[in-house]
């Protein structure tokens, strides 16, 4: 979104998202609610075990997405930040993100 020709920024607890970006995290995240309540359905309705099994990889998968695009903003904004705050605010941040990764890992 473009105010007076400048990017507007939503500030969210502790990091800053641009809005653009903060608006298709929604998104996707609403798309996961959807899926996740028809998943719901599926199972009270008894539906082949392949069908449900496909849909809840789908939702993985968007939350995966969402989290890549929110990991990716931090580090944009929050990140660089901190490390114009100095040295040690900076490495705090990083060493986030390390062990962000390492569960992406496992």
């Amino acid at each position: 979104m473009r105010i007076s020709g400048v990017v507007q920024y939503v500030i969210l607890e502790v990091f800053i998202i641009l809005a653009e970006d903060k608006s298709k995290v929604i998104n996707l995240l609403k798309t996961a609610y959807g899926q996740i309540d028809g998943i719901i359905k599926m199972v009270e309705e008894d539906r082949y075990c392949v069908d449900v099994s496909n849909q809840i990889l789908s939702v993985q998968a968007l939350l995966k997405k969402t989290n890549l695009k929110i990991i990716d903003q931090h580090i944009k904004h929050c990140v660089k930040q901190a490390f114009s705050e100095g040295e040690v605010a900076g490495n705090k941040k990083v060493d986030e993100i390390i062990k962000l990764l390492d569960k992406y890992a496992k």
